[in-house]
């Protein structure tokens, strides 16, 4: 697939086809990622793959947490406030999203329903946790980890594959650590589901804007 083709096709899925993905190929699109640039090449990322059991029981945690009335606690906090402009784009986008599910404000069942989608990871048959040391203490890592991550959903998209990048997945770290060996000095940064997209879905196709460049870009001469 042509380099420009793969970034403007490719998309958030929210909804997975259940089947398999090959161990091999989700080895050899990381594998092609590793080449992703990052401060001094310090290459801070570690990834922790979940599939089967393992992603298994982290859904059915994931589902538990939140219906148990246990407050989230990941390790990179949520932002609370946007600017203006960016807080209406997050609002846009939610509008779309459950336009496209035919979900009313209203409707509090099915918005639930599409936030256990989303802590299930939308049904993807595997999930990547990005996570860097808790020794970094400088802001780079967590760019790297944004680069690599990017690498990651262009490469599964040029492969007949789909991603949605999920902060949300990460909410309960400790509970995560107990399923996934992931030691205590890693912070779990985020999560991508992957999978074969189920392009049936009407949310696969939910139209998507982007400001012109002319709302971002400033010519300094």
């Amino acid at each position: 697939m042509e380099l420009g083709t793969a970034v403007r096709e490719r998309r958030s899925i929210r909804k997975f086809k259940p089947d398999d993905v090959s161990p091999n190929l989700v080895r050899e699109i990381i594998d092609a990622a590793r080449w992703s640039p990052s401060w001094g090449n310090t290459q801070p990322w570690e990834f922790y793959v979940l599939t089967g059991q393992s992603l298994a029981k982290f859904k059915e945690m994931n589902m538990e947490k939140p219906a148990s009335g246990e407050a989230p606690s990941p390790d990179v906090t949520m932002p609370e406030n946007w600017p203006e402009a960016q807080k209406a784009r997050y609002n846009e986008l939610g509008k779309a999203v459950f336009t496209a599910l035919g979900i009313k404000r209203e409707d509090k069942a099915s918005r639930n329903q599409h936030y256990q989608n989303m802590i299930t990871c939308f049904g993807a048959p595997c999930l990547i946790l990005a996570c860097i040391s808790r020794n970094n203490v400088v802001e780079y890592p967590m760019l790297d980890i944004g680069i690599i991550s990017q690498t990651i959903c262009l490469l599964a998209h040029d492969r007949g594959l789909g991603t949605c990048l999920l902060a949300t997945v990460a909410s309960y770290p400790d509970a995560i650590r107990k399923i996934t060996s992931i030691p205590d000095d890693k912070r779990i940064i985020v999560g991508i589901a992957l999978g074969y997209p189920d392009l049936t879905f009407p949310i696969n196709h939910i139209d998507r804007k982007r400001a012109e460049i002319s709302e971002f870009v400033h010519w300094v001469e």
